[in-house]
């Protein structure tokens, strides 16, 4: 545990048990006391992608909370208990965002720790996340549910820009897997390689590509390369939060699931893996689920405590 601005932050990497691997978020159990600005400041201090801010806990009980939680909280005389609701918040460096993944994965992770695994209930700006934690072995697994998805296409003009920001040529874009907009809590723009080696380079134009990303009210790029029907990997700029790359991104995952659910490129019902980060020293594996008699998109991950 560590203190900036005076307030406790643990700090998690995400997908990944590794602390050099996946992505590391603040974590911050009690913010009660803290207001917009003296967030804000605690996540630019910090400096990681997204930090999370736990604002408020509600009694659990409530329908809501027991809905789509999966079920696997221990049981308790026969009872399973109700999920722990609390009250989220996500900060980046430079904003406020709607919903951050790895961040949900980070705040169980550590809430598993001090009370327990089961079942929780966040309430984000984005809409409610049911998350289960597990115990598999010596490791914790958090899966969220996301909130319910959308796909949207992208004006051409739009898309022209974006390849001009990235310096990418339309023509080594992957024409079996198109560009859209994907939401499942914010907004991403799904830009498919032709190649695994397009993928690696990446050096963007970071003012020209925060523009355009703030005008699309867009969360990060991601950038995909299709290794195997079910095997992908994806990289994700975001100027947006001060940083040029997400090391492993939930938000982006549960919408790139949704993505490829939308196209029919997946099954309706499919489990996919998701590497991200190898290309910044980080890696993590994000695992995404789809159910086909449900349209929110689970993200699945272990995650590490990182030391002071």
């Amino acid at each position: 545990m560590s203190r900036h601005s005076g307030t406790e932050v643990l700090r998690y990497t995400a997908f990944s048990a590794d602390p050099e691997g996946g992505n590391p978020a603040g974590v911050v159990l009690d913010a009660s006391g803290l207001d917009d600005a003296a967030m804000l400041a605690v996540a630019a201090e910090l400096g990681y992608s997204e930090s999370a801010f736990l604002t408020g806990r509600s009694e659990p009980g409530g329908a809501e909370a027991q809905d789509g939680t999966g079920g696997t909280g221990a049981q308790d005389g026969g009872r399973t208990p109700a999920a722990r609701e609390y009250t989220i918040r996500y900060f980046s460096p430079k904003a406020e965002v709607p919903f951050c993944g790895h961040a949900t994965v980070a705040t169980a992770l550590a809430l598993a720790e001090r009370d327990g695994p089961g079942d929780l209930v966040f309430r984000t700006p984005a809409g409610t996340v049911p998350v289960t934690v597990t115990r598999e072995g010596a490791e914790l697994r958090a899966t969220l549910t996301s909130v319910e998805p959308d796909v949207l296409d992208i004006a051409p003009d739009d898309l022209a820009e974006a390849l001009a920001a990235l310096d990418w040529p339309a023509a080594d874009l992957d024409p079996a897997l198109p560009p859209r907009i994907a939401f499942a809590g914010a907004r991403h723009l799904v830009l498919a390689a032709a190649t695994r080696e397009r993928l690696a380079d990446l050096s963007y134009d970071f003012a020209r590509l925060e523009a355009l990303m703030h005008r699309l009210n867009l969360t990060t790029l991601q950038l995909v390369w299709r290794q195997a029907p079910d095997v992908f990997h994806v990289r994700d700029p975001f100027p947006v939060g001060g940083v040029v790359e997400d090391p492993a991104t939930g938000a982006a995952a549960a919408a790139f699931g949704a993505y490829l659910r939308d196209r029919s490129l997946v099954p309706g019902t499919a489990v996919l893996t998701l590497h991200q980060g190898e290309d910044m020293g980080r890696p993590g594996t994000l695992t995404v689920e789809l159910r086909a008699d449900d349209a929110r998109v689970r993200v699945s991950g272990t995650g590490a405590r990182i030391g002071d």
